[in-house]
């Protein structure tokens, strides 16, 4: 075996002679004391990672570590070793006296109680100090480097929000007597740092009844979610609550037990079982707790609590892709049951078979559902209620979103005509006053017109929402095809693990093409491939040689800098251009004056993907390709996007779950699966049937 001195030079080659004189020295004169390879890696492990020329990870210091303690316990093997003198004391000892005075302890009393132990070390005293500088200059110039490289964090804005309260309501719910599972919380308020959200607002519940939450982007929707799931809204403390937000982060946590610790009152049961069975084996439990016990088996075996770890998989949440934590997440709210289930646009990520599955479940749930969505068919097929947040208020209508457009227009068409005629109502009085405000006879009567218009309710015009215009510039000259093609293309990530094979695909500047498919199927490998991305293994990829793309993530907000706002972040990456053309740009997006000028990281969603687009565009690409750019923008900026897109004199290929945006925008279809991507002749109406009748064959519906 290698000794440590070997090991240190192989692994280190370009170590300076003082740390190595340093490391050696420490080696030498605790290998001793030593325990273990984690020892070795507090004492020196440090100083390996500053002089690591590769920069080595933690993980391959702690086994480089390890592997020099091995050669010190056989060179310890190897050598005479006689067992240490163990000493009985005579008398306690004052660990006070022996802190104040360790000169003066005793030399056993040393041996148990000081930290300092003498080692036989070789290093001079003066090449040690010269190290340990070197090491602190390195530290402080890494740290530099790194503090360059990572910009303080951004200190956001909170939410809050307050309400009025009865106390005769706080009185029914603190004493358990309020069973109901309506929800009504009136007069509440909700802001964003200084911005206000909603402002004497209203919301009511009813049990069992399925709510879609709908508005503009960033006017509030994703945060009255919040403020209802953390409970700053009151809702009745015997009410359980489950949200499920828009993004799903991932953790260490096997998605079978992050499924099942959501189910709160089966986790709080299995508590409370084992507990009494502690008391049980230590002959301690009372008669009425055998008797609880008894209740808490019968309710186990109700909410099958044995079978449900067959339910789910062992694997950790953080090893899942985006749609894949979405199906997790709805999973944990779907086995829960909980009294009222909030859903923060839960068709993100999830691809068109698992949104159909998703409608028909939802659409036999039993309790009371908030859900947020842009999709328009999801809505349609699922919410009986429409909320509508505008104006720092809450309107609620009755029906799916087609019953909400069309009662809404009904119901602005009325509020303009009564504002009409009010108005006009007010200039007759008006007229009859000012004709005989100077008249004596008519006094009387001008005095009790003008009490009239003082009673008259003060009606407001129809409030007109501003239109939403996303456009994107095709000032570029027509290419003559073949534009983008993939011949035979075949590719895979690993050998034994072949994802395509045979690919011939062909794009030109007039296609409108969706790829759609099940989740993990390949769909945004397949556009990495066509724009040059990824290389085929076999098979070849042919472009234009004046084809510029533009390309929307999925993971859009992963190309931003958070930390700047919307016109540094435009200057930061085309750099040259006046602050107006930044606006301009950016204007042609929805973010315009004050939005302009607030850090990325507070925009809601669909504000960065605004943000996104308006970066995407500024080049003015004559392709784009577009992975589920419907994600977080509201049906306005969809309808947008549509218009913007059919405009567009350049070739669009794009992957999408949303059927509104295919539908308006696509002439081709294209269905990734098995390894292949089939075009479909019959469009989006031939792939639903095909999903449904698998559902059908699945025992779906």
């Amino acid at each position: 075996m290698a000794t440590y001195v070997e090991i240190l030079t192989t692994e280190f080659p370009e170590i300076d002679t003082e740390l190595f004189d340093y490391i050696t020295g420490v080696l030498d004169g605790g290998g001793a004391d030593f325990e273990d390879g984690e020892e070795v890696f507090e004492a020196v492990g440090g100083v390996l990672q500053e002089v690591s020329a590769d920069d080595k990870n933690e993980e391959e210091i702690r086994h480089i570590c390890l592997q020099m303690f091995n050669t010190l316990k056989l060179n310890q093997q190897q050598q005479h070793r006689g067992a240490p003198r163990q000493v009985l004391l005579d008398a306690p000892v004052q660990l006070s006296q022996i802190s104040a005075d360790p000169g003066s302890a005793a030399p056993d009393h040393q041996g148990i109680w000081m930290v300092k132990r003498v080692q036989n070390t070789t290093v001079d005293p003066k090449k040690l100090e010269k190290a340990e500088a070197k090491l602190k200059a390195k530290h402080e110039r890494r740290n530099e480097r790194d503090s360059l490289k990572t910009p303080s964090p951004l200190v956001l804005e909170e939410a809050s929000a307050s309400q009025a309260s009865s106390k005769k309501d706080n009185r029914v719910d603190q004493s358990g007597k309020n069973r109901s599972y309506d929800i009504r919380i009136e007069n509440f308020d909700v802001s964003f740092g200084e911005r206000c959200l909603l402002q004497g607002a209203d919301l009511s519940l009813a049990s069992g009844r399925r709510y879609g939450l709908i508005g503009r982007n960033g006017l509030g929707k994703t945060t009255l979610l919040k403020m209802l799931a953390s409970r700053n809204l009151r809702v009745p403390a015997h009410i359980s609550i489950l949200h499920v937000e828009q993004e799903v982060a991932g953790d260490e946590t096997a998605a079978l037990q992050s499924v099942l610790q959501s189910d709160t009152a089966r986790e709080d049961l299995l508590g409370e079982e084992r507990l009494l069975n502690a008391r049980i084996a230590n002959g301690t439990v009372e008669g009425m707790e055998s008797v609880r016990l008894s209740e808490i088996y019968v309710k186990l075996e109700e909410m099958e609590a044995d079978k449900a770890p067959a339910r789910m998989q062992q694997q950790a949440t953080r090893e899942f892709s985006g749609g894949w934590r979405m199906r997790l997440a709805l999973a944990r709210a779907l086995f829960a049951r909980p009294d009222l289930l909030l859903l923060d646009e839960p068709t993100n990520m999830l691809d068109v078979r698992a949104i159909l599955w998703l409608e028909n479940y939802l659409q036999t749930w039993q309790s009371t559902i908030l859900v947020v969505s842009h999709d328009r068919n999801f809505l349609n097929a699922v919410v009986t209620d429409i909320i509508h947040l505008h104006s720092q208020r809450l309107d609620s209508y009755r029906g799916d979103y087609e019953n909400f457009i069309k009662t809404k227009e009904d119901r602005l068409k009325n509020q303009q005509r009564e504002y009409e005629a009010q108005v006009q109502y007010r200039q007759h009085i008006q007229v009859f006053i000012d004709r005989f405000r100077y008249n004596a006879n008519r006094a009387a009567q001008v005095q009790s017109k003008l009490k009239l218009l003082e009673r008259l309710p003060e009606l407001k015009p129809m409030e007109k929402e501003t239109e939403v215009t996303l456009r994107f510039p095709d000032n570029f000259e027509k290419l003559s095809p073949p534009i983008l093609q993939l011949d035979e293309v075949e590719f895979h990530y690993s050998r034994d693990q072949p994802l395509f094979s045979g690919l011939n695909l062909s794009a030109d500047l007039d296609s409108r093409i969706c790829i759609v498919g099940e989740n993990g199927a390949g769909k945004t490998t397949v556009l990495k491939l066509l724009m040059g991305e990824l290389t085929p293994v076999g098979g070849v990829r042919q472009a234009h040689r004046n084809l510029k793309i533009g390309y929307f993530s999925q993971h859009h907000v992963d190309q931003l800098d958070l930390n700047v706002c919307s016109v540094e972040l435009l200057l930061n990456k085309f750099p040259g251009r006046t602050e107006e053309e930044y606006r301009h740009q950016l204007g042609g997006y929805g973010i315009t004056g004050e939005l302009a000028t607030r850090p990325v990281a507070s925009l809601s969603g669909g504000q960065k993907s605004r943000v996104a687009f308006a970066q995407m565009t500024m080049p003015c690409p004559n392709f784009y390709v577009l992975d589920e750019p419907t994600n977080h923008l509201d049906m306005e900026s969809i309808e947008a996007l549509a218009n913007a897109l059919n405009k567009f004199r350049g070739g669009v290929i794009l992957v999408s779950h949303d059927e509104r945006l295919i539908r308006l925008v696509c002439k081709e279809l294209w269905v990734c699966e098995s390894g292949k991507v089939r075009r479909i002749d019959g469009g989006f109406d031939e792939y639903r049937d095909i999903l449904h009748e698998q559902f059908r064959k699945e025992g779906y519906l």
